[in-house]
């Protein structure tokens, strides 16, 4: 099943994640850092997805995934990321819930279960 959010541009979602945070105190560096953490990317890897406008599938496709993302729990949007059977749609639902600690005030040690 192909949801419409896999085709979406991760760089049309990527302000928002950065306005989410910043409207809470947080930085642009600190999405950043959470997003690197997940997805393995560094910055110029990561600075290239936004500039090629990939769609989540192929910026997830080319991510090399952190493993401790399956220690990720709790709830966004209603569901239990935990829960989200569809890899693709947990692997977005992982990234929501970071920016998501993050913009509550969230340690960073904690939001990267260091």
């Amino acid at each position: 099943m192909s949801h419409r959010v896999y085709k979406t541009s991760f760089a049309s979602v990527y302000p928002l994640y950065v306005a989410k945070a910043e409207k809470k105190g947080r930085t642009k560096a600190e999405v950043d850092e959470v997003i690197r953490w997940l997805t393995g990317f560094d910055q110029a890897a990561l600075d290239d997805q936004i500039a090629r406008k990939t769609d989540f599938e192929t910026f997830f496709a080319e991510a090399d995934l952190n493993p401790a993302r399956a220690n990720i729990t709790g709830v966004v949007c209603g569901v239990r990321v935990e829960d989200v059977a569809e890899p693709l749609m947990r692997e977005i639902r992982y990234l929501d819930k970071l920016i998501d600690e993050l913009a509550r005030g969230k340690a960073m040690a904690k939001i990267l279960r260091a």
